[in-house]
């Protein structure tokens, strides 16, 4: 039996994309496009959709501007970011084809070929975000990864999150250094436990005791 050759797009270099007010098209306008949006959403993008035909939970959406018409060849040119969501693979090509002319990042789902960025597992947690991607090779296993770390990572992370970071942030505003200040000390000294306990104060009490002794 002769092995097949890996699958999937190779090595992939992780980058979170800041796309908070910039241009973002969806070519697509059913389910996959549905949910590629709400993340999109999530994340500040200004999102153009255009597909022939597109889901009411599009159209409804004042959020976005809908086109109820084909891609036009060239117009990923006019976007930061494409995503390719339709069941169409000329299409998905001639998006991918316009990206890769125009200099312009595109994502076609569940087409690791005609990508020229791959979009994770993701799991949100507040201001964190943990993702799992397995180069294109097994989307269902970066799917059931992701939910196991559901179940391990629940919203007191969020909570976590917010604690040190306005412990940080006070630090700062003080004029001192954050560097060299045992982070990892406080984080495996109970804090966690006194957040799913409801003990937010204590969790900070915590949490400066560790820094202060770090520091001096």
């Amino acid at each position: 039996m002769t092995d097949l050759p890996p699958s999937g797009t190779g090595p992939l270099y992780p980058v979170n994309l800041r796309l908070a007010g910039r241009s973002v098209l969806v070519v697509g306008g059913g389910r996959v496009a549905t949910h590629k949006v709400a993340e999109l959403l999530h994340c500040g993008a200004r999102v153009t959709v255009v597909a022939p035909r597109i889901e009411a939970a599009l159209r409804d959406d004042p959020r976005l501007t809908c086109e109820e018409r084909a891609y036009r060849a060239g117009e990923a040119a006019g976007h930061r970011f494409v995503v390719a969501a339709t069941d169409d693979p000329a299409v998905n090509q001639a998006v991918f084809d316009d990206g890769e002319a125009a200099g312009v990042w595109v994502n076609a789902a569940d087409d690791p070929e005609r990508c020229s960025a791959t979009l994770p597992a993701r799991l949100r947690r507040g201001s964190l975000l943990l993702t799992v991607a397995t180069e294109g090779r097994s989307p269902a296993l970066a799917s059931w990864l992701r939910g196991r770390l559901e179940e391990e990572v629940g919203p007191e992370y969020a909570v976590l999150l917010d604690v040190l970071a306005a412990e940080r942030d006070r630090i700062r505003a003080q004029g001192r250094s954050t560097e060299g200040l045992d982070w990892k000390g406080a984080l495996g000294s109970g804090m966690l436990e006194e957040i799913r306990a409801g003990r937010i104060d204590a969790a900070k009490e915590v949490l400066r005791a560790c820094l202060s002794s770090s520091s001096a």
